[in-house]
Formats: C-alpha cells, sequence, structure tokens
C-alpha cells in the first residue's frame, strides 16, 4: 500500500524548503513572491504539549503562504437539493471574513511552528458575531436572521482552507429537524475537507444513532447543507450536533454554578489533547499501573502484549489523558471522578485478566476484592456493557485512525436517577474512518481492540477501554448478539443506500463544492493523510462508490466473526 505522508520533521522541513522556493524564485535568483499574512506572530518558545501525535507532518508541507480562499467569486445557482444556511457577518468590512479563513487552533499553530521555518503564527479561532437564515429545499425560510456568533472549530482540520464552523445561537434553535426537533444553542458544520465522498460522518453517525439508540444512548444526528457566507458559497457543510451534556444530547445530571458536589455528571473524552486543559478539567488515568493489554487480533494477541502509557521504550510514544467536557466547579469534583476512572479500570482490568472480582468501597475512594460476586457481575455493576458493546462494534466497523487518540466519548452520572455506570455514547469524528487513510485500507483484519498506529507510524499505541474485556466470553457474546441484531435489522443495508442515494441527489452540490475549494486532487494538501483509493477518486461519486464499496467489505468481515 502506497502511503502519502511525510514522517519526519526533517521530511517536513525538505517539503517546506521545496515549496518555498518552486513557488516564486526566477531562474535568475530572484527573490519570492510570496507574502505574508499581515497579524502578527505570538511567541513560539515553546510549543503545547500533547499535539504532536496529531500535528506531526499531517502535510506535504505547511508553508508561509496566505490563504487561497477566493470569498468573492461568483455563487453558482442554488442547486436546490440541500438545504441553505446563510452566515451573514454584522461586521460589513470587507476584512469581516477573516473569522473563517485565517483561524488555526492555538495548539496546532504552535506545534507547526516548532518545524516550519517562516511559519508566522495565525489568530485563533474567534467568534464573529453573525446572523444566520437557513432555507429548505423548497426555498421555505426555516429560520430567519437569527443571531448568532460564529468562529472555526477542529483540532488540525483548522489548517485546512475550508474550515469546520461552531455555531452558537443567543437562543436555542431548531436546525433542520434534526433529532426530532431538538432546540438548542450550539451547533456544528463539518466541512468533510479531507473526505472526498463528504459522506463518512453522515453515515457513521447515522449507523451510530440506530446501534445506539437501540440501547437509548445518544448519537448526533446530521444533515447535509450548502453554506453561504457574506453572500459568497462556501461549499457543502454537514450540519451536525455539538457535543455536549444536554437533556437532548448526553443526558446526564448538569450542576448549577457554583455547585462543588460530586453527585453530578461527568462527560469525559479520551483524549490526546488532554493536556491544553486547565488542571480542573483534565487528568491522566494510571490504567492500573499501565499494566499490559492483550491486543485482540483473531489469534490470541499472537503472543504481543501493549501499555497505554509510555514507559521510556519509545521516545515518540505520548499519553493519552482523559478531558472533562462538561461543566465541574471544584477540584473535588475532578479528584472524585478521576479517581472513579481509575477504580473502573481496575475492576475491568482485575476480571479480565485476573479472574478476580473487585467492588467500590462506601466512599468511592478505593476498591477492594468481593470473592462473593462474579467477575462479569463485578464488571456490570459499574460498566454499561451493552454501551461498551456498542461501542466496540460501531469502532470495529468504522476502523477509526484517530481511535488510539482522540473523540471517544464516555459518561457517568451521579446525579439523582443516574445509574453510576461508565457509559460509552457520543461518538464523533469519522472523517479519517471507514477506508479514508491507511488503516485497515484492505477493510480486513481486526482493528478497534487490536494494536493501534500512531498517526506517523512512529509507535504502537491501543485503546484500552476497548481493548480490556474483549478477551470475556461474555463479553463476546453481548457483541454478537448485537451485531447480528443490527445487521439483520437491515443497518448496513440502509447505509448503504443512503450513500447511493446523496451521492446522485446531491451530484450537483458536490461539483460546484470541489470547483471551489479543489481539494479533491493528488496534489492537495490532504493528499499526504489519504490511502491510496481514496486519494485516487477524482469525483464525489467515485468517492461514494469506494466508501460503499469498502463498507459493504467491512460488514462482511463482520459478519465473518460476529454474526451468529
Amino acid at each position: 500500500m502506497q502511503k502519502y505522508k511525510v514522517k519526519t520533521k526533517l521530511a517536513a522541513l525538505l517539503a517546506v524548503f521545496f515549496s518555498l522556493t518552486s513557488a516564486g524564485c526566477s531562474s535568475g535568483g530572484g527573490s519570492s513572491s510570496i507574502e505574508l499574512p499581515t497579524f502578527e506572530a505570538e511567541d513560539t518558545t515553546e510549543a503545547t504539549q500533547g499535539t504532536s501525535a496529531e500535528t506531526t507532518t499531517r502535510k506535504l508541507a505547511v508553508t508561509t503562504e496566505p490563504q487561497t480562499v477566493k470569498a468573492t467569486e461568483p455563487a453558482p445557482a442554488k442547486t436546490g437539493s440541500m438545504p441553505v444556511i446563510s452566515i451573514n457577518t454584522k461586521n460589513t468590512a470587507s476584512s469581516a471574513l477573516r473569522f473563517v479563513t485565517e483561524p488555526v487552533a492555538g495548539h496546532v499553530s504552535h506545534a507547526i511552528s516548532t518545524w516550519t521555518p517562516g511559519y508566522v503564527i495565525p489568530p485563533e479561532p474567534y467568534y464573529e458575531a453573525c446572523t444566520i437564515t437557513v432555507t429548505d429545499t423548497d426555498s421555505t425560510v426555516l429560520l430567519d436572521s437569527e443571531e448568532a456568533d460564529v468562529k472555526v472549530r477542529g483540532n488540525w482540520t483548522t489548517t485546512y482552507d475550508k474550515k469546520p464552523l461552531r455555531i452558537k445561537f443567543s437562543q436555542k434553535q431548531s436546525m433542520l429537524g434534526l433529532n426530532d426537533g431538538a432546540e438548542c444553542k450550539n451547533w456544528v458544520l463539518l466541512a468533510e475537507y479531507k473526505d472526498y465522498s463528504m459522506l463518512r460522518d453522515k453515515t457513521a453517525l447515522s449507523i451510530a444513532r440506530e446501534i445506539l439508540g437501540s440501547d437509548g444512548l445518544y448519537a448526533s444526528d446530521a444533515a447535509l447543507a450548502e453554506v453561504y457566507i457574506n453572500g459568497n458559497y462556501w461549499g457543502v457543510y454537514l450540519l451536525t450536533e455539538f457535543q455536549q451534556v444536554n437533556s437532548d444530547r448526553v443526558d446526564i445530571t448538569k450542576p448549577k454554578d457554583g455547585y462543588g458536589g460530586t453527585d453530578i455528571g461527568y462527560f469525559l473524552e479520551f483524549d490526546g489533547y488532554y493536556s491544553n486543559e486547565d488542571a480542573l478539567h483534565s487528568f491522566l488515568p494510571d490504567y492500573h499501573g499501565n499494566a499490559p493489554l492483550s491486543p485482540y487480533d483473531g489469534n490470541d494477541g499472537s503472543g504481543r502484549k501493549v501499555k497505554c502509557l509510555s514507559d521510556g521504550s519509545n521516545p515518540y510514544k505520548e499519553d493519552v489523558g482523559i478531558t472533562i467536557k462538561s461543566d465541574i466547579n471544584s477540584p473535588e469534583q475532578r479528584d472524585f471522578i478521576e479517581n472513579y476512572i481509575n477504580g473502573v479500570y481496575a475492576i475491568m482490568y482485575n476480571a479480565a485478566y485476573y479472574g478476580e472480582a473487585y467492588v467500590f468501597t462506601d466512599d468511592m475512594k478505593t476498591i477492594k476484592e468481593a470473592p462473593e460476586m462474579s467477575p462479569e457481575d463485578a464488571v456490570k455493576a459499574v460498566v454499561d456493557v451493552d454501551s461498551l458493546a456498542d461501542s466496540y462494534i460501531l469502532n470495529e466497523l468504522f476502523c477509526d485512525a484517530d481511535l488510539y487518540w482522540s473523540s471517544f466519548f464516555m459518561d457517568v452520572d451521579f446525579g439523582e436517577g443516574g445509574s453510576k455506570k461508565l457509559r460509552f455514547e457520543a461518538p464523533w469524528d469519522f472523517d479519517s474512518a471507514l477506508g479514508n487513510k491507511d488503516r485497515c485500507a484492505d477493510a480486513q483484519g481486526f482493528y478497534a481492540a487490536n494494536e493501534l498506529y500512531d498517526v506517523n507510524d512512529t509507535y504502537i499505541s491501543v485503546n484500552p477501554w476497548l481493548t480490556v474485556l474483549m478477551y470475556e466470553d461474555w463479553f463476546q457474546n453481548i457483541i454478537k448478539d448485537k451485531w447480528t441484531a443490527a445487521y439483520d435489522g437491515g443497518v448496513i443495508t440502509r447505509a448503504l443506500d443512503d450513500i447511493s442515494s446523496d451521492s446522485t441527489v446531491h451530484e450537483k452540490a458536490f461539483a460546484d463544492n470541489y470547483k471551489k475549494w479543489r481539494n479533491n486532487t493528488t496534489t492537495s494538501d490532504v493528499s499526504s493523510e489519504l490511502c491510496y483509493k481514496a486519494l485516487h477518486c477524482s469525483t464525489e461519486k467515485e468517492a461514494a462508490d469506494y466508501l460503499a464499496d469498502w463498507l459493504s467489505k467491512r460488514a462482511g468481515f463482520m459478519n465473518e466473526h460476529w454474526h451468529k
């Protein structure tokens, strides 16, 4: 399999050098014609920790050229196949569009500056006051000039020309009827810049809503839309819900302002960026003393063991901690959830690797052996195992390249009526999944609980939450029951039908998108991130056909091993 990525900082420097020298130098040795952005550089003496696994050399080159977005080019005629979201800044100055063209996430830009000579730190994402109008495919106005703040969102995706956006309305709004018309302030527009089919997130979230929804669990709803900003055509986006604690989203107990008690809900992300957060909202679990795990490869691990945390054997390996995504107000709450996560993982590990049952003490600060219980029951007392099985199925099916690093969510509710069990839901971020990158590109082999390579192939890691119970027969039986029910219920057939329908119905809209952004080429700034087949799809239709073929083959693999 041919790979399109630069693996070392030295290679990135060489790529930058050649991109700069070829961009505007005359044969007579004249000066470069490259123009630097006008914003001022910030101090870059130290890059933010916890970024290199995601940001190191993701592109063939990161140059100092200004953005090439043609903001004032004539807008194509509306296709009528998609709803239209029009964003208009209250600022009428010609510079108003900078909020959507220039910002890059600060931890990403600072990391890039450490290996890119001459890189000028761009502004961090900031909110711009806007009004938003939404019209349906029949031109019916669904929202009329509603006030909202809008900003660029994301991590590495903020480096792309077409950037994902977060919308924060001043008043709760329903958007395109998503999630049964639930009204919320916060929404997301995913750019789908490196997914030439533009359907991976939509497909993954649709499948997730069926599988998780059958257990009363949450996954974001989504819909395609054409976006205009200040009258300028901005392409096709995927409107999704914002990952947050909300009665219509992650439904757990939200603490009142200033409340410091621990009897609340906690929304958590397994997150390689945890060290970018403040101390109140992040921690590094001990993963039962960094005890080794047997990767699930269909061959009893082939005698291999993998540790969750760095042990000094590989200088490139970075630790993945936990970010607390929900509101907390006190160190006591942070310490409580850190201790709880460590205890739950220890209970899972002792059950799976030692056949021993442990339970929390009454104060929830330590665990103790419970010989009267079975190891299975001990796990089920603290883990929503149905949600964990659902999560395994989704991640095994999708083969997300970022599974070792981020966008893996869980929650637990200690509020009134809460289950006090760790629950896995709110899946997110699949533009690097479903055969788009060189991870499981042939759609074969065990992935989610197996050894996982980092983005630059410099170290091996594992997602501990998906791996720790995989050799338990009782847990495998739950997976088999759930996958069999989902597949026989037609979840894959419906997903394939949707891919075909979207690609056909929205052919003109997709073509307009790629006419504007021109990123679906083998020389684009995302080419280094894609596997050979994904990279060589020149149209959305070809990319959608490849996606459908990959998903069909992957479902076949799942049936071989998990269908009853």
